[in-house]
C-alpha cells in the first residue's frame, strides 16, 4: 500500500422555540446510541446500500445541479416547517429580502462589504426527491449589488443555501401532521451573519428550530468505505484521511492511500462477508481497521486511539465539524441519504409526539 503520512502537521445555537416544532421519536425496540451533549437519540445503522452511479442530470436541471456541487457546505439540521408551501416561494423571496434589510437597518452586521440592497431567490430543485414521502429540495440564493458597482453590473451571489430530504425515514415522515413539511438537512455557504438571518427568518416564519450538525466519526467511516467502493466505476484518485490523536499538544496525522490500494483492501473486506447490494458496519470497521493497522506497522502509532476528522476523495470530502463538499453528482444521492438520516436523528426529541 502506497502511503504518505504527515505527523505533527495541521491538516488541511440558536435559540430553539418549541410551540409547534416536531422532533424525532422511536419505537422502544430500536437500537439506540446517544449523542454526547445533546438531548437527542440516534439509531445505530448496521447496513446501507452500496453507492451506485446515478445520472442526476437526466431528471434534475443541470444548471441547478451545478449549484450544489463543487462547493463546501456547512451542515445544520432543522425541525419540520409549519405551513411551509412550495407554491409560495416567490412570496418567501420577498419576505426574506425585506427581513434582511430590516435587520441591517437595525444594526445587524453583514459581512459582504458596502451594499446597495439584497435580493433573495427561492427555487425548487425538481427531481431530487427519491420517494413519495420526500419533499422537493429548496434552493436559496442571496444576491447583492455593491453601492459603487457600475449600472450594468449584475448582482453578485453572496450567500447560498438549500434544504433537502433524500430517502427520509418513511415512518417518521408519514407520522408528521399534514401541516408540516420535513426538509431536515440544511446546507449553507456564505457569511455567518447571513446564515444567522436566514435561520432566524425560518424560525419566526415556520416555527422551526435549527441546530449545528457535527458528524460522528462513524459517519466518516461510512463515507470512506462508500466512496472507495465506487473506485471500480469512477476513479477516486486517492483516499485521504486525517486523525487527531490525544496528546499534549494534540497530534494531527494525515494519510494518503493510493486509490488502487484502498480498493484492493475494500475488495478483500467485501469478499469475506458481502452481499452485492448492501454494506455492513462490520465491513466498514474492518476496512478502517485495516488502514489503521497498516499505519501502525510502519510508524508504531495507534490511529485508533484518536478521532478521524476528515475524509476526502475525488468524489467529495467531509469534515467531522459538519462540512461537506460533493464533487461528483453521480454519487450525490448516496451522500445525501446518509446526511438526511443524520439530520433526522439529530433532531431533538420532544415528549408526547406521535
Amino acid at each position: 500500500m502506497d502511503v504518505r503520512s504527515a505527523v505533527s502537521t495541521p491538516v488541511t445555537q440558536y435559540t430553539h422555540r418549541r410551540s409547534k416544532s416536531y422532533g424525532r421519536n422511536f419505537d422502544a425496540t430500536s437500537r439506540f446510541g446517544y449523542t454526547p451533549g445533546q438531548l437527542t437519540i440516534t439509531r445505530i445503522q448496521t447496513s446501507r446500500e452500496t453507492a451506485k452511479a446515478r445520472k442526476l442530470t437526466e431528471k434534475v436541471d443541470p444548471e441547478q445541479l451545478a449549484l450544489l456541487v463543487k462547493k463546501e457546505w456547512k451542515l445544520s439540521y432543522v425541525t419540520p416547517l409549519y405551513k411551509f408551501r412550495h407554491t409560495q416561494l416567490k412570496i418567501y423571496s420577498r419576505h426574506l429580502s425585506a427581513f434582511i434589510m430590516a435587520e441591517k437597518q437595525q444594526g445587524m452586521a453583514v459581512e459582504v462589504g458596502l451594499e446597495a440592497g439584497f435580493k433573495v431567490t427561492f427555487s425548487t430543485v425538481l427531481g431530487m426527491a427519491e420517494t413519495k414521502d420526500d419533499a422537493e429540495t429548496v434552493f436559496i440564493q442571496i444576491h447583492n449589488k455593491p453601492v459603487f458597482a457600475s449600472e450594468g453590473d449584475a448582482p453578485k451571489v453572496v450567500w447560498s443555501g438549500w434544504l433537502t430530504c433524500i430517502n427520509g425515514d418513511p415512518e417518521y415522515l408519514q407520522a408528521l401532521p399534514p401541516e408540516f413539511v420535513s426538509l431536515p438537512l440544511f446546507c449553507s455557504s456564505g457569511a455567518e451573519s447571513l446564515t444567522f438571518m436566514v435561520k432566524s427568518w425560518f424560525e419566526r416564519t415556520f416555527d422551526c428550530s435549527f441546530g449545528s450538525m457535527g458528524l460522528d466519526p462513524t459517519d466518516l467511516h461510512w463515507l470512506a468505505a462508500l466512496w472507495t467502493g465506487c473506485h471500480s466505476d469512477n476513479n477516486i484518485r486517492s483516499l485521504k484521511l486525517a486523525w487527531t490523536l490525544p496528546s499534549q499538544p494534540p497530534l494531527d496525522v494525515s494519510l494518503t492511500v493510493n486509490a488502487q490500494d484502498a480498493w484492493d483492501l475494500w475488495d478483500k473486506v467485501r469478499q469475506q462477508d458481502s452481499t452485492d447490494n448492501s454494506i455492513s458496519i462490520e465491513e466498514v470497521k474492518r476496512f478502517i481497521t485495516g488502514i489503521e493497522s497498516h499505519f501502525f506497522r510502519h510508524f508504531k502509532v495507534y490511529l485508533s486511539a484518536g478521532v478521524l476528522k476528515k475524509v476526502s476523495t475525488a468524489l467529495g470530502s467531509v469534515h467531522l465539524d459538519g462540512k461537506i463538499k460533493i464533487t461528483c453528482s453521480d454519487y450525490m444521492i448516496t451522500v445525501l441519504t446518509l446526511l438526511t438520516e443524520c439530520a433526522i436523528l439529530r433532531t431533538p426529541i420532544l415528549p408526547g409526539l406521535f
